[in-house]
């Protein structure tokens, strides 16, 4: 059997693997620029259904017709995502919004462009074996609980769930686990006992009775009755000072992605599983199209922030993260709605 750290190991030679990924199949070098209206954007697991614009956008042609060339690379956490975006490696990432307020904190002013969705789409499952002793949030101490990335989206909403039950951060364990295969591995070898993931990874472990839900954040409503509102997630943000600077380009993605989140409203999840690659239905078209139809609810249809949202993600945060908890956060400038209101 496979342990936690070998689990650790192989996810994190996953993702250095991914990183020379694009959505084309290709390589890319380091470095890049928006000259030509090339741009490169680095998404939190381009498989994932709650990152689910971004690629849509490449296959329906959006970009092309905005004139901005766009590579989309993959990493398997969100917080890895930050940090290429960080470190200057990417234009932007596509992930989630609560890492602008994480980041304005230690001194990184990075700003949501595109508000893709207003609820988290992660789901908290339990594995079979170990439903009978981890039934709610209030069961998590001295679990092993698996989380894509530490410092990840997951890992954030993991914590508050266990304070908001009356469980300490330091009372169960996050296990970085990534999603699919190495968060279905885990889960069958008993090296998490639950963990927080996404579809397609859920209908995965549903369909082949490895695990249960314990908590469904997919829709507005789960998420109103596991965070107490609107917690805005998938998101295209941007470093401030990058986005001032290329406010034409800015826009043309913000249009191509608004674009995609107006078409993906009017079609079925079986016409949004057919536009997308193949090989991301490793399930089976069928449970593909049913992943998408559960987490459509998440997403939103304009790309605008919700008026309550970045408030929900602050009191959120502040509840379990030592270094937001003191801090004054200046929540207008981790998001714009400038260019998806134009």
């Amino acid at each position: 059997m496979r342990t936690p750290l070998k689990l650790s190991a192989a996810v994190t030679a996953a993702a250095l693997a991914l990183t020379t990924l694009t959505a084309c199949g290709g390589s890319s070098a380091a470095g890049s620029d928006d000259k030509n209206g090339k741009i490169k954007i680095m998404v939190g697991g381009l498989d994932k259904v709650i990152y689910l614009p971004a690629r849509l956008t490449q296959q329906l042609g959006y970009f092309e017709d905005e004139g901005v060339h766009v590579t989309l690379l993959t990493e398997p956490a969100g917080v890895q995502a930050t940090t290429s975006l960080v470190s200057g490696d990417v234009e932007g990432v596509v992930g989630f919004y609560d890492h602008t307020l994480d980041l304005q904190v230690k001194g990184k002013q990075v700003e949501s462009v595109v508000q893709l969705a207003h609820a988290p789409g992660e789901v908290e499952v339990v594995s079979e074996k170990a439903a009978g002793e981890l039934a709610s949030a209030k069961d998590f101490k001295g679990k092993k609980l698996g989380v894509t990335g530490l410092g990840s989206s997951t890992d954030f909403l993991t914590k508050y769930l266990a304070v908001k039950n009356g469980v300490r951060t330091n009372e169960f364990t996050p296990v970085a686990v990534g999603a699919g295969q190495t968060f279905i591995s885990a889960l069958q070898q008993g090296a998490i006992q639950g963990g927080m993931t996404t579809d397609p990874t859920v209908a995965q472990i549903l369909d082949k009775k490895l695990g249960k839900v314990l908590i469904d954040m997919r829709t507005p409503e789960g998420s109103q009755k596991a965070l107490g509102g609107p917690y805005p997630s998938s998101s295209l943000y941007m470093n401030t000072d990058w986005v001032n600077s290329h406010k034409d380009t800015v826009r043309k993605l913000a249009r191509a992605l608004v674009k995609t989140l107006k078409w993906m409203s009017t079609h079925t999840p079986e016409q949004i599983a057919a536009k997308m690659p193949s090989d991301y239905a490793q399930g089976g078209k069928e449970l593909y199209a049913q992943a998408i139809k559960d987490t459509l609810p998440m997403f939103t249809e304009d790309g605008v922030m919700p008026a309550d949202g970045p408030a929900t993600v602050e009191r959120v945060l502040k509840a379990f993260n030592p270094n937001l908890k003191n801090a004054t956060v200046d929540l207008k400038k981790t998001y714009t709605t400038e260019f998806v209101k134009k």
